[in-house]
């Protein structure tokens, strides 16, 4: 388990790392294509950077706002807090906050910075399907999240994919409104444009790879997390079971937090899957049930 933790993280920068070279990269074409404007560059760069860094500190917030969720105490939620309490008794890990969103689509999702500034959100559906040995390793799945630090690298790709979004705009802006400058230039116009076209459809879907690609691997270490912590992965894989036959999409599904959720929140069709952001429940159950005979 340790090693699979050191190679995830290991490909999680990795990844991250080549994205941002891939942000570089374009900041430093679109200061050429602009008539070697390189404060084009310098404020592409730093515009990511600065709202990467906004997302990083303020995602969490945004998240639990965007999703509807409210915070409930021991008393308004004491079988959802004595589970909770309890693996984190086992763990030694600090007690998030706890959070539930009004929703019949059964799901669960962690955010934080660290342990100690962490949070975990499930829904209502969540609380009536389970019994207390799925939702036991549905939270320790999420608690799997704060202890393996899954919610900072969470956080820095969705302000990375919402930095992006934004950019992928400001370039096709560029496209259409700068090519003026060029003095007339129609070949570099032509170039800029179609330049800034492909870079608003292409800037995204690398985004929504990078997001997809972290969080499947993501996902795999958090069973294993929460099936060595509950010595039970037989107890996630029935609540994973139950996911898959009784999932639906949430009320409140947005795109770039999909990642986040235990199970995917939007039901992607076919066109959709090659970015989806969680592995295929089934291959879930099976390494789970693996695990279970190693017990």
């Amino acid at each position: 388990m340790y090693t699979a933790i050191a190679r995830n993280k290991r490909n999680t920068w990795f990844i991250l790392g080549a994205f941002i070279l891939l942000l570089a990269g374009i900041g430093l074409l679109a200061g050429w294509l602009m008539g070697n404007n390189w404060w084009v560059t310098g404020f592409i760069l730093l515009f990511a950077a600065g709202y990467a860094t906004f997302q990083y500190f303020f995602a969490d917030r945004e998240a639990i706002a965007m999703s509807g969720a409210q915070e409930v105490t021991q008393v308004d939620a004491p079988r959802y807090y004595r589970l909770v309490e309890n693996l984190c008794i086992t763990t030694g890990s600090p007690m998030p906050k706890l959070y539930v969103v009004d929703d019949p689509a059964p799901n669960a999702f962690a955010m934080g910075r660290t342990p100690e500034q962490a949070s975990i959100t499930v829904t209502t559906g969540l609380f009536e399907l389970m019994t207390d040995r799925e939702l036991e390793g549905v939270l320790g799945h999420e608690l799997g999240h704060i202890r393996n630090y899954d919610i900072r690298v969470s956080l820095i790709v969705f302000g990375l994919v919402v930095a992006v979004g934004i950019l992928a705009d400001m370039l096709l802006r560029f496209a259409f409104f700068g090519g003026g400058r060029r003095g007339g230039n129609g070949q570099a116009q032509l170039f800029l444009l179609i330049f800034g076209i492909i870079a608003a459809i292409i800037t995204p879907l690398l985004a929504g790879a990078v997001q997809a690609g972290i969080s499947r691997q993501r996902e795999y270490l958090a069973d294993a997390t929460s099936a060595m912590t509950t010595r039970d992965p037989d107890g996630l894989a029935s609540a994973l079971g139950k996911l898959a036959e009784f999932g639906q999409p949430l009320k409140k599904a947005n795109t770039s937090m999909a990642h986040l959720w235990i199970a995917d929140p939007l039901r992607p069709n076919a066109m959709e899957r090659m970015f989806s952001t969680h592995p295929p429940i089934p291959q879930r159950i099976e390494r789970l049930h693996a695990m279970g005979g190693s017990f």
